[in-house]
């Protein structure tokens, strides 16, 4: 039981935490949970991404690279000082991150690498309206993507198949 001040004033750590409220990493939001995804952090991963297939929008440009495994999709952000001091690249940065976020669970390719670079524009085109060009470059990419051939399985059942009754094809 608290002592002194802290009785009186109600500090936080005497409150019980919110239930609607994220207490692990890995949830955002008022509860609702995000599938897994990570962040670029390594300079080669950046650049590596940047060979891959982009596609432009008004406010940003998405690049995508696929990396082959089965992994959660991971995602890096570049605002350069081109977009402005530090409190506008800021403000771009967290839209994006939150643009990210809102479509994580449906619009992100497993086994890609994906970087977001913002652009000066973001800052005058309203939330809406950068979250449909985000979902509209995630469809461009798909239609970009390279496709992996499927390997057909043969059927030999209905074409080898000999009849019961001795018939065979002579040369």
């Amino acid at each position: 039981m608290p002592v002194g001040r802290a009785a009186v004033s109600g500090s936080v750590r005497d409150r019980a935490p919110h239930p609607t409220l994220p207490r692990k990493r890995g949830r955002v939001g008022w509860g609702a949970y995000v599938g897994a995804m990570e962040r670029l952090r390594r300079r080669k991963d950046f650049l590596a991404a940047a060979t891959g297939v982009s596609a432009p929008t008004p406010g940003f440009v998405v690049q995508e690279r696929q990396r082959g495994d089965g992994g959660p999709a991971r995602v890096g952000f570049t605002i350069s000082r081109k977009v402005g001091g530090a409190v506008e690249r800021n403000r771009v940065r967290r839209q994006l991150r939150e643009i990210v976020r809102l479509s994580a669970a449906t619009g992100l390719h497993a086994g890609s690498d994906y970087v977001v670079v913002g652009r000066r524009a973001a800052l005058g085109i309203p939330f809406v309206r950068l979250t449909e060009d985000f979902s509209g470059a995630l469809k461009r990419l798909e239609k970009r993507r390279p496709r992996v051939p499927r390997t057909t399985r043969e059927d030999n059942s209905s074409t080898s198949r000999q009849t019961l009754s001795g018939d065979q094809s002579r040369s």
